[in-house]
């Protein structure tokens, strides 16, 4: 039998957290909340494609965790998608940001974005992150 080919794309992301709240976006088409997260690029970490996300999608500042806190996978257009997730301890949100005229940006509480977030591994992740968190 042939083996169906799939394309992997590799992107980090940030949860990311202040006064105890999440921030979620929009996703490009508007339909679904999601974390700031982008695909790797040549040259540049994990770490710093997050920070990056996280700036241009939501207009955030702030402390990345030194090591991610998981990772997760989802589908779109044909391709399998592997996030990189870290923690990233908000300092700063400014108004207008690079993607403002097309994404909304929310802040609520972890259990408030589980009831929003359709993706299963990202749920599993900020459950762990209000887990840690209250202890």
């Amino acid at each position: 039998m042939p083996v169906q080919s799939t394309t992997l794309v590799r992107q980090a992301g940030v949860i990311a957290l202040r006064n105890g709240q999440v921030c979620l976006v929009t996703s490009r088409s508007g339909k679904r909340w999601v974390v700031p997260k982008g695909c790797m690029e040549p040259g540049k970490t994990t770490s710093e494609i997050a920070l990056e996300e996280a700036w241009e999608e939501a207009g955030l500042v702030g402390i990345l965790g030194p090591e991610p806190i998981g990772s997760y996978v989802y589908e779109k257009d044909g391709a399998t998608c592997h996030v990189i997730v870290f923690l990233l301890d908000v300092t700063d949100a400014v108004e207008s940001y690079p993607e403002s005229s097309f994404r909304q940006r929310i802040w609520v509480s972890i259990p408030q974005s589980l009831s929003r977030i359709d993706d299963a591994g990202l749920r599993e992740l900020l459950r762990s992150v209000s887990i840690s968190r209250a202890g």
